[in-house]
């Protein structure tokens, strides 16, 4: 009994050495993979007792003590299953962690829009993801939620257009608005000089002729796109003012049905007190 306790002390020692070996290799090796220093500790330390769980159970072997073995395992497994249900958000955090890192979906200074928050990575997390919004706001989001959602990565982003959409009276003259529009924009900071400047009339709305416009910009950080997307509306606004064409306000017609229930419509009675005016003003 002694040499075979002797024997599982040197395996538990020898596996003791190896499980740090193996946790350092399957850290180093995740960070070749993944930028996410959390998610490589983490795989690294369960490789480390995975080995030393091995050890165990090869020296317990060694014992003659294999339904305690058996026993160990199906506690941990017992533990296992209990925790999981009892902390099932939070392993959902931790495995949508694990799968964002994985993927590359995002790092720390990258610019992204989740649902209806946009602003730079600060943190990566396993379990949560900090962002700070552009109004300075402290973001916390839960990996679960990035990854059941769409994210848009905007410093991957290649290529980024604005598009403004707007109207011109139907009084004016379509093709000159148009000519008043590109003309405009030509010397617009951010844009791409290699593409053209798209204008396309889609629809008669109510009270104007609409249309898009659309520039292409030469770099889609986010900031350049706020600026572009200033001096074009602004650019605009003051071409169509100085062509002499219009935007117009939207106007509605409002009728009550008046008639129907025995009065008078809103233009037959505007017309009725007018004339009421002008029989009391003196001859």
């Amino acid at each position: 009994m002694l040499p075979n306790f002797l024997l599982a002390a040197v395996v538990v020692a020898l596996f003791g050495l190896l499980a740090r070996h193996v946790g350092n290799w399957t850290r180093r090796g995740f960070d070749r993979v993944t930028n996410n220093e959390a998610l490589s500790a983490l795989l690294g330390s369960v490789a480390k007792v995975g080995v030393v769980i091995a050890g165990i159970s090869v020296a317990l072997s060694l014992l003659h003590l294999d339904k305690a073995v058996t026993s160990l395992l199906a506690g941990v497994g017992v533990i296992g299953l209990a925790l999981g249900f009892a902390f099932q958000d939070i392993a959902a955090n931790f495995m949508a962690g694990a799968m964002l890192a994985f993927r590359g979906s995002f790092e720390p200074g990258d610019i992204i829009e989740i649902g209806d928050k946009i602003g730079t990575v600060e943190e990566t997390h396993l379990r949560r993801t900090v962002m700070r919004t552009f109004d300075g706001l402290h973001v916390i989001v839960p990996n679960k939620d990035l990854s059941q959602n769409v994210i848009t990565n905007y410093s991957r982003t290649k290529e980024r257009r604005v598009d403004i959409e707007l109207g011109v009276a139907y009084a004016d003259d379509l093709e000159r608005a148009r000519e008043v529009v590109i003309e405009a924009l030509e010397e617009v900071e951010w844009r791409d000089r290699d593409r053209d400047i798209e204008v396309f009339f889609k629809s008669f709305g109510s009270s104007s002729i609409d249309f898009d416009v659309r520039v292409w910009l030469g770099d889609p950080a986010q900031f350049g796109y706020l600026e572009a997307r200033s001096d074009m509306i602004i650019r605009i606004k003051r071409a169509i003012d100085e062509a002499g064409l219009s935007i117009p306000f939207p106007i509605r017609t409002l009728d009550f049905g008046a008639q129907q229930v025995g009065g008078a419509s809103i233009d037959a009675s505007t017309l009725h007190v007018q004339n009421a005016a002008n029989a009391s003003e003196p001859g």
